[in-house]
């Protein structure tokens, strides 16, 4: 905008200019005489009006480009404005309006060559705890709510300060004050532990607090936050409420955790994160009905990564839409080649029921691959729906609407697990593994086990047993009505395929491995 209006500026300073060398020039040759008896000559050719008229014509013509140039100039400030908006939206967060984890690594980098890489400071990493309680029994607008006063208190503590708020119950405070870094932090877990009033209840929120100082705990500003957050999970290990200092011993964890993240950046871009395929096993017929699609990270050593390491981790960098995506294309091409009534199951961390573009996304690659849709299976868990209930909600009923089957994984492990039952449309309920290995040896679990297998039943929804390893396991989830069975007995996860999906046969082999 700023080369538009200089360049307006400039046309403006030309048209006057011009302007002024023609009058002189007009006032040199005597110009206004010279024309009237031009005119009075050929009068009979009404050559004078003619020149009237030009003149007012071109007048008119001046004042019209003049309210042209008015008007694109408010639009120009217009769009300027909606960019600035757009680029706030993308530095901050939309609940609390402090600036977000792309403005805290902006801010630590500073600009290129500049003094801001050398500031001196202290990082405080606060994870808050009770947070996911008060969103279950009070209602997510009393957690945005803790959230956007928790963030006012941290605001308000020293005018200096900076506050990022990094999503959900996250917090990082940047303080040029390093005299005292733990006088400061008891100061923040003081105002966070104030009671909080809402709508007539008095809320009470716990924390856990890390901090580090550059550059005396960590000799790099970008890393800064990095050595508090790791300070702040081992407060965390410690339970509610307790602080920790960065010390030398967690420098090797920051230094594993930096090592994690670029093998995983590369392992992603490499596409070396495969799908490995599970066999679903109709415990009636014996038969496999479907595959579930699991994540497995080799690396060039030979090892393995495990899934709950790389899979949080690759939520955190945001790079868990780019590998599922990847993961699902792969595995539908796979499951194209499949006889037509075997399924494919897929699972859905918990970051993704928070985009609401993840229907269209999905259908997007089904289309590619031509896998149809009904064949599809999500899976998702309890904790996951939890985390942002109403986006969780659109997201499924989304999916649902496509044609595609939502399966509740891990069931009785999460959070008010019959209401999700009534809230959302399942058609299938994976039993956990911890209440299959224990059934055996505990009475009250295998009552248990036996609730949830009646409980699906009568609501009409097909009941999946998970981590079965023994022959006795199997036989007793058959008797009991399981109408599906999934475990290391009846086949281990495998890259490759081989032989007539579905068929007996398979499932012998799976068997083997």
């Amino acid at each position: 905008m700023a080369y538009f209006r200089s360049r307006y500026h400039v046309a403006i300073v030309v048209w006057w200019t011009a302007f002024l060398a023609i009058a002189g020039l007009a006032v040199l040759l005597n110009a206004h005489e010279t024309l009237d008896a031009f005119f009075l000559q050929y009068d009979a050719y009404q050559l004078d009006e003619l020149f009237v008229a030009l003149n007012v014509g071109g007048a008119l013509g001046l004042v019209y480009s003049l309210l042209r140039v008015r008007d694109l100039l408010e639009e120009v400030d217009r769009r300027s404005e909606a960019e600035a908006k757009v680029d706030r939206a993308k530095l901050h967060d939309c609940l609390t309006g402090l600036p977000n984890r792309q403005m805290l690594n902006l801010h630590l980098a500073g600009p290129s060559g500049g003094q801001a890489n050398n500031e001196a400071c202290v990082a405080y990493s606060i994870d808050l705890t009770g947070l996911k309680k008060v969103n279950d029994e009070l209602g997510q607008s009393l957690g945005d709510a803790v959230i956007q006063t928790t963030a006012s208190r941290l605001s308000q503590l020293e005018p200096s300060d900076l506050v990022f708020h990094l999503g959900g119950d996250r917090f990082i405070v940047l303080s040029k004050n390093i005299a005292a870094p733990d006088f400061h932090s008891d100061k923040i877990m003081q105002a966070i532990g104030q009671p909080i009033v809402e709508y007539g209840a008095s809320i009470e929120i716990a924390a856990n607090l890390g901090y580090a100082a550059y550059p005396c705990d960590i000799d790099n500003r970008p890393g800064l936050s990095r050595a508090a957050e790791c300070a702040m999970y081992v407060a965390k290990k410690d339970g509610p409420n307790v602080t920790a200092a960065f010390t030398s011993a967690m420098a090797a964890l920051t230094r594993k955790r930096e090592k994690m993240e670029a093998s995983l950046k590369a392992a992603i871009n490499a596409d070396a994160i495969l799908p490995y395929y599970q066999p679903l096993v109709d415990l009636k017929t014996g038969a496999i009905v479907g595959y579930e699609a699991l994540a497995r990270w080799k690396t060039p050593s030979g090892s393995f990564v495990p899934p709950s390491e790389f899979i949080p981790l690759a939520e955190e960098l945001g790079l868990i839409t780019r590998l599922t995506s990847s993961l699902l294309l792969r595995a539908c091409r796979d499951a194209a080649s499949w006889p037509a009534e075997t399924t494919l199951a897929f699972n859905i961390s918990a970051a993704q029921l928070n985009d609401r573009q993840l229907g269209l996304r999905i259908l997007k690659i089904l289309d590619e691959t031509g896998f149809p849709v009904h064949r599809l299976e999500l899976e998702v868990t309890e904790s996951a729906i939890i985390q942002d209930a109403e986006s969780a909600h659109f997201v499924l009923d989304s999916l649902v609407r496509s044609g595609i089957r939502i399966a509740l994984d891990d069931f009785g492990t999460g959070y008010s697990s019959l209401s999700q039952l009534a809230q959302y449309p399942f058609d299938k309920i994976k039993i956990d593994r911890s209440f299959i290995s224990s059934s055996e040896h505990s009475e009250k679990q295998n009552q248990i086990l036996q609730g949830i297998v009646s409980l699906g039943s009568r609501l009409g929804m097909t009941i999946v047993a998970e981590g079965i390893e023994r022959e006795s396991e199997m036989r007793k989830l058959t008797e009991l009505g399981c109408d599906i069975g999934q475990g290391y007995f009846l086949g281990r996860p495998a890259a490759n395929i081989t032989g007539p999906p579905g068929s007996h046969m398979m499932q012998a082999q799976h068997r083997r491995l």
